[in-house]
Parts: C-alpha cells; sequence; structure tokens
C-alpha cells in the first residue's frame, strides 16, 4: 500500500471489473445515506470565483453534462445559459424532476464508466468532487474528455489528499472515497490532450472545516477568497497521505477548468 498512500499511484485505478462494479455498489447510495436529505448547497461562490468566472464570457452552453451532481444544485450560477442539462447520477435519492423550471435528464452510470453519449456533444461538464468516489479515475476522465466539444470545457474539483486511511471507516466519508494526487490528475490531464485553462489549490484544512460545519462558508466571497490566499502560502507542501499535524497544513482540494483542443 505504501505506493497509494505515498502518491505515486492512484488505489482503484488499476482494478479489474469485479473490484469497480464492488467498488460502484458501495458508494452508489453512500452519500445519500451519509447526509440523509440533500442539504444546504455550500460551493456556489467556490465554483463561481474559481470556475464559471473563467467562462463568463460563453453566452449560452446547448448542452450540459453535470457527473455526479445530484439535485443539479451547482449548475445554478449559469441556469440562464443552458438549454439542456444532463446529469449522471446513481442516487435515487438525490434526484429531482427540474431545476428552476428546466427539465433535469437523468441517466444512471455505467459501473464501468462508459458515458453513453456520441463524442463531442456537450458544451460543457462540471464534476465536483465526484471522481475521487469513483475507482477507475483515469478511465472515466478520458471519457469525459471525448463526449465533450472542441473548444468546450471541462471544470474539475477535487480533493488532492488522500483522507485518511480508506481501508478504515471515517466519519463523515463515505466507504471508498479517497483523494487523487495532483501528479494523477495532471498526468491523465496531460494524455487526454485537455489545456488547462486555470489550476487553483484550494480548501486550507481549517477553512475547509469551517465550511463542513458552516454550510454558508463556502457560499461567501470572503471566505473563498481567504482560502484562496492561505492556500496559495502553503501550495508547496504536495504530502498526499499525512501522518501528523504540519503535514496537513497544505490546501486539500484542487480546481481546474479545462478546455478541448
Amino acid at each position: 500500500m505504501n505506493e497509494y498512500f505515498s502518491g505515486k499511484k492512484l488505489y482503484g485505478d488499476d482494478f479489474n471489473l469485479k473490484q469497480i462494479k464492488e467498488w460502484y455498489d458501495d458508494e452508489k447510495e453512500g452519500y445519500s445515506q451519509l447526509k440523509g436529505d440533500y442539504e444546504v448547497y455550500s460551493y456556489h461562490e467556490i465554483n463561481k470565483i474559481h470556475g464559471y468566472s473563467k467562462i463568463k464570457k460563453i453566452k449560452i452552453f446547448d448542452k450540459v453534462l453535470s457527473i455526479g451532481g445530484a439535485t443539479g444544485e451547482e449548475l445554478i450560477p449559469i441556469i440562464n445559459k443552458i438549454n439542456e442539462i444532463f446529469i449522471i447520477e446513481p442516487s435515487k435519492k438525490l434526484r429531482k424532476n427540474n431545476l428552476m423550471n428546466k427539465k433535469i435528464k437523468y441517466i444512471s452510470p455505467s459501473s464501468k464508466g462508459n458515458l453513453k453519449f456520441k463524442n463531442n456533444t456537450f458544451d460543457l461538464i462540471t464534476c465536483f468532487g465526484t471522481l475521487h468516489h469513483i475507482p477507475n479515475v483515469s478511465y472515466v476522465l478520458k471519457e469525459m474528455s471525448k463526449v465533450v466539444k472542441k473548444n468546450g470545457y471541462i471544470l474539475l474539483r477535487e480533493p488532492i489528499v488522500s483522507m485518511g486511511d480508506w481501508r478504515k471507516p471515517r466519519i463523515g466519508l463515505t466507504k471508498r472515497e479517497r483523494g487523487i494526487p495532483e501528479n494523477i490528475l495532471d498526468k491523465i490531464i496531460k494524455e487526454n490532450s485537455l489545456k488547462i485553462v486555470s489550476k487553483r489549490k484550494i480548501m486550507f484544512p481549517l477553512l475547509r472545516r469551517l465550511n463542513y460545519k458552516n454550510k454558508k462558508a463556502g457560499n461567501n466571497v470572503l471566505f473563498v477568497y481567504f482560502d484562496y490566499l492561505i492556500s496559495k502560502l502553503f501550495f508547496w507542501n504536495n504530502k498526499y497521505h499525512s501522518t501528523n499535524f504540519y503535514q496537513k497544513l497544505r490546501p486539500q482540494s484542487i480546481f481546474y477548468v479545462l478546455k478541448k483542443n
């Protein structure tokens, strides 16, 4: 396990189909069981400042795909720009018929990770805090790069720390989730010929804890900018799996704005 905890390899990315299916079954309702009823969405300003602000010049998104988007709340900041909404969501409990009077088309994911759309279908794909619940991350990102249009965008936000020892039960986390090392995300992005428009490390641990306890924090502009500033001061700390207090003093997530050339 040392190669996984060191961040040299991503646990789960080399699993066989049987192992992937077992993982999928464990995570299918993991978040809904953890949270109960879907709570107030607490990442609006985080998504706007680090993501949507980078593509604000685009006036209309004909088709938008949200990976693991649940009720679609993450799309509210750009809802008036979207013609069609598609959401890939395994949970039956975290779905609703429409978002601000726009119909949502739900698709249940394939456990393998196939995205059953034609290539070059979507103007925008959002994937916020979903990939770290998936074993075969490189395969799913490759599928995302296929179905996004040329000159289309992928907004990606994921934890880049281990989130503790995933072999043991952890308070407030699902059974299988684990963070994705930054170097591995960079490698997968490069392999799929996606251009990095913006890359920001965010969610310093003390501020992340505040956001977890106070659901309004991630929707507060001052909080988001302060978090970004503190995270920049500790950007050099790339420790994936921390074993002491000082190793934990680093940004825990990363936000990419990616463009398909």
